[in-house]
């Protein structure tokens, strides 16, 4: 890979001199979907793809971006100053905002680049490609410029560029385990504090598959954004009759107190993503005391309450990380094994 993004490199912008080559993984999650922006816990991990670039100062002010994913686009070109948003931008929105967020945060950016990227991250398969990209920015500004920041600063300015500069809502999981990520490691995360732990996931002849659905995935024409909305109409609404900051601060208790301060149309949501960190609350346990034996996502329908997790001793058909669930949905009890589905 780097002897084809350094061929290309030189193809592209004339020669290698002063470049520097640099890497950001992707990630997925294992547990905790839209908890973190609702102050939940989430469960992902870093991979081994990701996003590639090839980078290096220039002696003015100009930008020149080129995608080896986008080579119909040819060499985009910006400048450092008056950096926003544009539709012609295309994919340098991204690195672009980020730059825009490092400068919101006092970081003076004292010349332009040229910059290569090339991911084998799939387009739009939900494993964080805008992330990574963003990540990767963060790496290359550090490198270049000296900027103090640590791993986690450049996961919490990649969020702010994405949320502020491209206009994705995004919670901090994303930008956080590309950042943070740790060979053979998944990453315990509380959204709310961004307290974390390293969770050892050595599958032992197993695999964890990531699945093509065919649907791709892009937060920015989703209905992702009208899901935090929906989120934060119920925790403002919630906040009217009990003090917290976030939904996942209730305890399963205070929301059946409560929930009648809630709008019809959101109270299912908001349900739903509560109950989500029920889990990952039963896992922290877990991590802490070494055991570690199912990691688990939501195959069956709205899930009201997770039970308890306990080993299957056959490995069912297929499975990947397997173990078997009691599932409370209404009206009826379902206990059945079941394996990650990404």
């Amino acid at each position: 890979m780097k002897d084809m993004i350094l061929k290309k490199f030189e193809e592209v912008f004339g020669d290698l001199e002063g470049v520097k080559v640099f890497f950001a993984p992707g990630r997925v999650n294992l547990i905790g979907e839209h908890t973190d922006y609702n102050g939940g816990h989430v469960f992902p991990c870093a991979l081994t793809i990701g996003t590639y670039a090839v980078a290096r100062k220039r002696n003015d002010r100009k930008l020149r971006f080129y995608s080896m994913n986008f080579e119909n686009l040819g060499v985009l070109e910006s400048s450092i100053d008056g950096l926003k948003p544009e539709k012609e931008a295309d994919w340098t929105n991204y690195p672009k905002g980020v730059m825009w967020a490092f400068g919101e945060r006092g970081f003076e950016i004292p010349c332009g680049m040229d910059i290569l990227l090339n991911g084998n991250i799939p387009n739009g398969s939900g494993l964080s490609s805008s992330a990574s990209v963003e990540v990767l920015t963060g790496f290359i500004l550090r490198d270049f410029f000296g900027f103090d920041v640590s791993n986690q600063d450049l996961a919490l300015i990649g969020q702010f560029s994405e949320n502020n500069f491209n206009g994705v809502n995004c919670g901090i999981m994303d930008q956080f385990a590309i950042a943070m990520g740790k060979e053979d490691h998944a990453i315990f995360l509380d959204t709310a504090d961004l307290s974390y732990t390293y969770a050892p996931v050595k599958l032992e002849g197993a695999k964890i598959v990531i699945a093509c659905s065919n649907k791709k995935r892009g937060l920015g024409d989703s209905k992702y954004n009208e899901r935090r909305s929906e989120c934060e109409t119920a925790l403002a609404e919630l906040q009217k009759v009990v003090e917290i900051k976030s939904l996942g601060e209730l305890t399963e208790e205070a929301f059946e107190a409560n929930k009648s301060a809630i709008k019809d149309e959101v109270r299912k949501v908001a349900k739903s993503d509560f109950l989500k960190k029920l889990l990952p609350n039963f896992l922290n346990e877990k991590i802490k005391s070494g055991i570690f034996t199912a990691i688990i996502t939501e195959p069956i329908g709205i899930l009201k309450r997770w039970l308890s997790i306990v080993p299957i001793p056959d490995t069912p058909p297929g499975a990947i990380l397997f173990g078997e669930v009691n599932i409370a949905i209404p009206n009826e009890n379902i206990k059945a094994p079941i394996a990650i589905t990404i």
